[in-house]
């Protein structure tokens, strides 16, 4: 009875307005870049030269771009360029980065040593700067750019996980772990990570929203989607020749970003309050005597 209370009350602490809201505003945006072929109105690639930069209409809700083409099946269509490359760039740096972390955090020493002087030679340059080096290197395009963000992110992603499994190494169950016969491997994957995975979980949905940024950076400066592709970094370049006289065809990817790396990161930080006890809010007093009177009956 008592376990079932404090799960329904960490429930309700944790399903915050703005978290709810956020929660909401990320899922229509998943929805959205899954499905985007389906929910486009028209192609975003047709051209229209006759309706060029029109406005909000009946035919085109967010009117059109420079070249006549529908601004909200852009949008849409873009979505799913921007969000699941986002994704892709978390999944490289987590598949690298994690094990990377482990490996450097369990074992120390020379692994440590030449795992996390890497790491520093990487962070010693700017991210965005350093993924414009990798794509100028290997090719324009989103696979590219996605590799090189991905790449970009290791270190940041290794040393949370490093920091993680030095102070788990030393924590009972390990060694009671380690006197029963279970192989170093074993006690990795099996008991250090799952006591990890909570922050690991925050900091890549925090990833998300920075490689949304980076990647429409990228693509702003025309080394991210190649045209006639569709991606919000790649429609604010298009926007920006003709802000004055059509300003919604750069503000409307824009506000599409800022919303989703907002929504991101209150979730982020609704997940962090959830896992970390000291970052929950307290009852107030009158609540607290409610709950403690509700369980002595």
């Amino acid at each position: 009875m008592k376990i079932k209370t404090s799960t329904k009350r960490k429930l309700k602490s944790f399903f915050t307005v703005p978290l709810i809201i956020s929660m909401v505003i990320l899922l229509g945006i998943l929805i959205m870049a899954l499905f985007a072929e389906m929910l486009a109105p028209y192609d975003p690639n047709a051209l229209d030269l006759a309706h060029m930069l029109e406005g909000p209409s009946m035919a085109h809700l967010l009117g059109t771009d420079k070249t006549g083409r529908d601004l909200l099946s852009r949008l849409i269509i873009g979505s799913q360029a921007t969000i699941l490359s986002a994704f892709g760039v978390v999944f490289i740096s987590a598949v690298i980065g994690i094990p990377f972390g482990l490996l450097a955090g369990y074992y120390g020493k020379w692994i440590d040593m030449i795992l996390m002087r890497v790491s520093d030679i990487i962070l010693a340059f700017p991210s965005l700067l350093l993924a414009f080096i990798f794509v100028s290197a290997f090719g324009r395009g989103m696979f590219n750019s996605v590799l090189a963000l991905g790449i970009v992110y290791v270190p940041m992603l290794a040393k949370l996980t490093r920091s993680m499994v030095m102070v788990e190494k030393n924590k009972v169950y390990v060694e009671a772990a380690h006197s029963i016969g279970y192989s170093n491997l074993n006690i990795m994957i099996r008991q250090i990570l799952p006591n990890c995975i909570g922050i690991l979980i925050v900091q890549m949905t925090l990833d998300i929203g920075y490689a949304i940024l980076d990647l429409a950076g990228l693509s702003f400066l025309g080394l991210g989607v190649q045209p006639p592709t569709a991606d919000w970094g790649a429609m604010l370049e298009d926007g920006r020749i003709v802000i004055t006289s059509a300003p919604l065809v750069s503000i409307a990817p824009g506000i599409m970003i800022i919303i989703t790396v907002v929504a991101l990161n209150i979730f982020s930080d609704g997940v962090r309050s959830y896992l970390d006890p000291s970052q929950r809010k307290l009852p107030s007093m009158r609540k607290f005597k409610k709950m403690v009177g509700a369980e002595n009956e």
